[in-house]
């Protein structure tokens, strides 16, 4: 998948309300997008299916050598709006944005994807807000980001489309879990399907699996 289509279809699966694009503006203004939408449009559903069927099944390896850094820059301005990689998530992902300047968000409403839970952001309290990796940075080593370029690695970590605001407690409870392990609430198990999905054929990431079955699932509640 093209990385232009990769973002247009990220951007279709996080919007308020119903409609894919209902509510969106650019990470730059004040609005935002609010909560993920648990129903993507069918096409990208469909899209999905077929690339899950395309992706290879592999197992993990057990990791040695991961670290954090060895996915460079955190949140670095990979698409050179001025604003990090974070700000630009939270601008877009949050409802009732409020910045400090151009580009940091200071507070704003999250309705979760993965719990359904409504928070509140404020960056005195910046945690309870988390930008999630959807398909895990260490999971991706795992499946063979190891033997990516340094430069690869680093657009991986800071690629929007994989790339979540949501509530630090389901965040840490999925830590680095593949969809064998760890689930959202039903409502965005679509959506999620189709981010990961996306993002392992953008990458040309393997799954496992479990993981492959566990999608299976996910997809066919879209």
């Amino acid at each position: 998948m093209a990385a232009a289509a990769l973002a247009a279809l990220a951007a279709g699966s996080l919007a308020a309300g119903c409609g894919a694009d209902e509510g969106r503006t650019d990470a730059s203004s004040g609005r935002s997008s609010g909560a993920a939408n648990s129903h993507p449009p069918g096409r990208d559903a469909e899209r999905a299916r077929s690339d899950l069927a395309s992706l290879r099944t592999a197992s993990e390896s057990h990791g040695d050598g991961y670290s954090r850094k060895k996915f460079g820059v955190r949140w670095k301005d990979t698409d050179h709006n001025g604003c990090d990689q974070r700000n630009d998530v939270l601008a877009r992902d949050l409802r009732d944005v409020h910045k400090n300047g151009r580009c940091v968000v200071v507070s704003g409403k999250l309705a979760d994807p993965y719990s359904g839970k409504a928070i509140t952001f404020a960056k005195s309290d910046a945690a309870e807000v988390q930008i999630d990796h959807v398909y895990p940075l260490a999971l991706a080593w795992r499946m063979g980001a190891s033997g990516w370029p340094a430069d690869r690695r680093e657009r991986f970590a800071n690629d929007h489309a994989n790339l979540l605001a949501v509530w630090g407690v389901p965040n840490r409870q999925k830590s680095d879990s593949g969809p064998g392990e760890w689930k959202p609430q039903k409502g965005f198990q679509c959506a999620y399907a189709v981010k990961y999905v996306a993002v392992a054929k953008e990458y040309g990431l393997p799954v496992t699996s479990p993981d492959r079955s566990a999608l299976r699932g996910f997809l066919d509640r879209c």
